[in-house]
């Protein structure tokens, strides 16, 4: 099993920023596997959409670091690890601006970038971001097609209803050819059925101490067989659509239940490949090299 853990982007541990080199090379140092940021934008007063079904936003969105930033840094500071993005919201980004910085990131990281995308929740963000919530799913669609033709072809160009890249000299591609594989992330009909046409793989979550979303086998196994299923209906390998889970601890999950979810995934289903989100279980860079350490002696028995 490859685990992963986010970086010190969101929360109390947005705010040790000069700390974020330090992490991420002790993360790797400890054994680690991955390294990922998140894409919060704002952290609503009076949102209308709250954050995981519920009617309010976590504190800890209420202190975030730009993600692009986290990535640049721990692409240059580390040299095994790979470094992924859980997820962009993509209809938030002009394509063009969107395939320079991954593009940008992937070569200085040698190609280690695992951009996931997806398309948000709140409508507070997207009013911040100038664009249309009602359009997201098609700007998904159309930036895919995009960062395609960007990472495909040189000369480059895109011409769709909402973003548009007029024809360009491409010299610089990805370090990984033909492009990065691209994750998608997202439950409802649309974003699997998305995932299943189109994506490399797909991002299941689990919440440890949360009784809606707690780790059990069924809670991944279920939705990963039915994103498999439309795979191939979709005419695709679905033994070829790789599944990175997403470990979401609640605030009052321990640390032998945020291990046990990832041993849990490692013996009960498919995953190969889990990371764990520390936004709300360490509030400072050495407690959270502590949660890491600990994560990893408990699921590989060290």
């Amino acid at each position: 099993m490859r685990i992963g853990f986010t970086l010190p982007q969101i929360g109390p541990l947005a705010h040790y920023p000069r700390d974020v080199a330090r992490f991420a090379r002790e993360v790797e140092g400890l054994g680690a596997d991955s390294l990922w940021v998140g894409d919060r934008l704002l952290a609503p007063v009076k949102p209308t959409v709250g954050y995981g079904g519920g009617t309010t936003i976590p504190s800890a969105f209420r202190a975030v670091l730009d993600p692009f930033a986290l990535l640049a840094i721990a692409a240059a500071c580390t040299e095994r690890i790979q470094i992924g993005t859980n997820v962009l919201n993509a209809p938030w980004y002009p394509p063009a601006l969107l395939g320079r910085s991954l593009t940008t990131i992937d070569l200085v990281s040698g190609g280690r970038l695992i951009p996931g995308f997806g398309t948000g929740w709140s409508p507070e963000e997207y009013l911040a971001a100038g664009i249309p919530m009602r359009e997201r799913g098609a700007r998904l669609d159309e930036c895919l097609d995009a960062l395609e033709a960007l990472w495909s072809s040189n000369p480059a160009e895109y011409h769709g209803k909402h973003w548009t890249v007029p024809g360009t000299y491409a010299d610089l591609k990805p370090a990984q050819r033909p492009r990065p594989p691209i994750y998608l992330g997202g439950y409802s009909e649309a974003a699997m059925r998305r995932a299943a046409r189109r994506a490399d793989g797909w991002l299941p979550v689990v919440r440890p101490g949360s009784p809606q979303w707690e780790f059990s086998a069924e809670a991944v196994n279920g939705p990963v067989s039915e994103v498999r299923r439309l795979t191939a209906e979709a005419g695709r390998d679905p033994s070829r659509l790789g599944i990175i889970l997403r470990v979401y601890p609640a605030k009052a999950a321990s640390i032998e239940q945020v291990a046990a979810a990832v041993t849990g995934a490692e013996r009960e289903t498919t995953v190969d490949h889990a990371f764990v989100d520390l936004m709300e279980i360490a509030d400072d860079i050495d407690q959270a090299l502590e949660v890491v350490s600990r994560v990893l002696e408990l699921s590989r028995g060290r």
